[in-house]
């Protein structure tokens, strides 16, 4: 599809799990020509078993087998890389050494190669050889001890959000190193890692400690600093409200008919209420458990306060708002037949991205991609008889 963004863009995958694949995912969406390079064997946990998360994550990709450790494995891919723009991998630092596919053998090769790697704890450093999981790095960067009710105890956060912000990151990285390209007309290497993701991901958390040398303790659903944003209890169930600023307490306390909060002294200001939080919360609880949270979400909202429904999964994807921005796309897949995949998280309003196939079979365009690179069907029976592919 020509009007995709990245139509022009040719991608190696060899990554696995799920932090490189989220990266690539970002840039097959938007047209780039994508050629996830799989082991000769299946893999568990990154097969073509027609899981959900493989399916949802692979998506708008082509797909074919290589056996790197063979020499002449590495010969298709560095026939691949002649002409390729980008090259993703997620192996441990030393391996794509070992290999000789790292990003100075390869850019010798092309020079115009934008190479991303995502590794646990950065390329290099004391703890560059060790392997790296979602989990470690939110303890090692800090989310676990800032996640859950106070004095829970570490707790860690519903998604692999250390695995999915690296990949987001690389993503951007790349796209910038594409940019650059455009000026200097060299690739480079683009490098992030779980551990960096993650300690960025703190944010304001981080700048607590780094300027004003607070440690942020367990907060539970209270927010940290916005006072009274947190969960709060209705009739029926619970909602999020976000009143943080004199003005939006105000008008909250004016939406739900709680006007004496406002001269309370012990609520008078953000400081009070951070001190009496509390007590706060239990007086918004005994006014809010008397209407049902669809009745409160529309009062909040028509008030200008911040307001909002907690959705299971189910529905999250059932919500009118979440069905209007797209944010389930359907595909149809040769064995699951039709089903619905994750949409964009973002949309350009002239060449916007799209799902435009499912996740591929295992292998399943290796003939197909050895022809476009010029191998002849007699080499190809090579490459097969020697498991090569």
């Amino acid at each position: 599809m020509a009007s995709l963004p990245l139509a022009h863009i040719t991608l190696i995958d060899l990554t696995r799990a799920r932090a490189g694949p989220t990266a690539v995912r970002q840039l097959a969406d938007m047209g780039a020509n994508v050629i996830k390079v799989e082991t000769r064997d299946v893999v568990e946990g990154d097969s073509t078993a027609m899981g959900f998360d493989f399916l949802n994550l692979h998506r708008n990709k082509r797909a074919m087998t290589l056996d790197l450790k063979h020499p002449k494995g590495v010969e298709v891919l560095k026939r691949l890389v002649a002409r390729a723009d980008v090259l993703v991998e997620n192996f441990r630092p030393d391996v794509k050494h070992r290999l000789g596919i790292d990003y100075e053998a390869l850019s010798a090769l092309n020079p115009r190669l934008v190479y991303g790697s995502i590794s646990g704890f950065g390329q290099t450093g004391p703890y560059g050889d060790r392997p790296g999981y979602d989990q470690i790095a939110q303890g090692m960067g800090g989310l676990m001890s800032i996640t859950g009710l106070p004095g829970q105890g570490p707790v860690r956060v519903g998604i692999p959000v250390a695995d999915l912000a690296a990949g987001l990151f690389l993503a951007q990285g790349i796209l910038v190193a594409l940019l650059e390209r455009e000026r200097s007309g060299r690739g480079q290497w683009v490098h992030t890692s779980l551990l960096q993701a993650m300690v960025t991901m703190l944010d304001f958390q981080a700048a607590r400690w780094l300027i004003d040398r607070e440690i942020p303790p367990q907060a539970g659903n209270d927010h940290p600093t916005g006072i009274p944003t947190g969960v709060f209890t209705t009739a029926d169930g619970h909602i999020n409200i976000a009143a943080s600023g004199q003005v939006m307490y105000r008008r909250l306390c004016e939406a739900i008919g709680a006007k004496h909060l406002l001269d309370d002294p012990r609520f008078k200001t953000l400081a009070d209420r951070s001190k009496n939080r509390k007590a706060m919360n239990e007086e918004l609880n005994t006014v809010l458990v008397q209407k049902t949270s669809a009745e409160w979400i529309d009062t909040l909202n028509r008030a200008g306060v911040p307001s909002g429904p907690i959705y299971n999964i189910q529905q999250v994807f059932e919500d009118p708002q979440v069905q209007h921005l797209g944010l389930a796309q359907p595909v149809r897949h040769p064995e699951r037949g039709e089903m619905k995949v994750q949409g964009l998280p973002a949309t350009l309003s002239r060449t916007p991205g799209a799902i435009r196939q499912p996740a591929p079979a295992h292998g399943q365009h290796t003939d197909e991609i050895l022809r476009e690179l010029g191998y002849t069907p007699a080499e190809i029976a090579d490459l097969r008889r020697d498991s090569v592919v």
